[in-house]
């Protein structure tokens, strides 16, 4: 099935010169935001080195279970995400609708569940400051990174949800099928944010479990 025609926006006159200036772009957007995360990665593994035993001992108190749960979610919609930028390439609309749907539950679904993990972690006094439950500085140091990568890595996904959100709000509008080469990039940054928790679920869940 062929490609459907796509939306042309100024200056471009050729929808492959608008195509490759699109995928260029986000991918050097994507390097900024893996220069970004890659700094935050960097602090773990110096602070990690520095007290290991510590550092273990604050990752033992982590929830796998909602860590688990919540890589299965995402990788799920990982999966959605991309059968609905197919089928809106290929011109499937009603396939594409009903993926993205789909994608945008799973993404809210993350943020619920993630919101009940957050819940226990303030109830095990799991928050660096007062009433925090370890005194070891490597602990503490854990718990910062667990918080700041896990807040900064929601933001990004609710910035994803809203991205899938315009296109289902296209979709209400009848202009969807010409806006795939919007699909194609929300896809590509939603991979990346799942990529990027597939990076956290072993450093946060796993780290000083057998």
């Amino acid at each position: 099935m062929a490609t459907p025609p796509s939306a042309l926006h100024e200056p471009w006159r050729e929808p492959e010169r608008q195509h490759d200036a699109m995928v260029f772009g986000l991918w050097v957007f994507l390097a900024s935001e893996v220069l970004f995360f890659g700094g935050i990665l960097l602090t773990y593994a110096v602070a990690r080195h520095a007290d290991p035993q510590g550092f273990a001992a604050g990752a033992r108190a982590s929830d796998l279970f909602f860590g688990t749960l919540n890589t299965a979610v995402l990788m799920t919609s990982s999966l959605t995400m991309a059968v609905g930028e197919r089928a809106l390439k290929e011109g499937l609309v009603r396939w594409a609708r009903w993926a993205l749907i789909a994608t945008v539950l799973l993404g809210f679904a993350f943020l619920v569940f993630k919101g009940f993990e957050y819940r226990d972690d303030f109830e095990k006094h799991l928050v660096p400051g007062l009433d925090f439950r370890f005194t070891g500085r490597a602990e503490q140091l854990f718990w910062g990174f667990y918080w700041t990568a896990t807040v900064i890595h929601a933001i990004h996904l609710s910035v994803g949800i809203g991205a899938v959100g315009r296109l289902l709000l296209l979709d209400w509008r009848g202009e969807m099928p010409s806006h795939w080469m919007g699909a194609e990039a929300t896809a590509l940054y939603w991979h990346l944010v799942d990529i990027i928790w597939i990076l956290l679920y072993p450093l946060i869940y796993l780290t000083g479990r057998p």
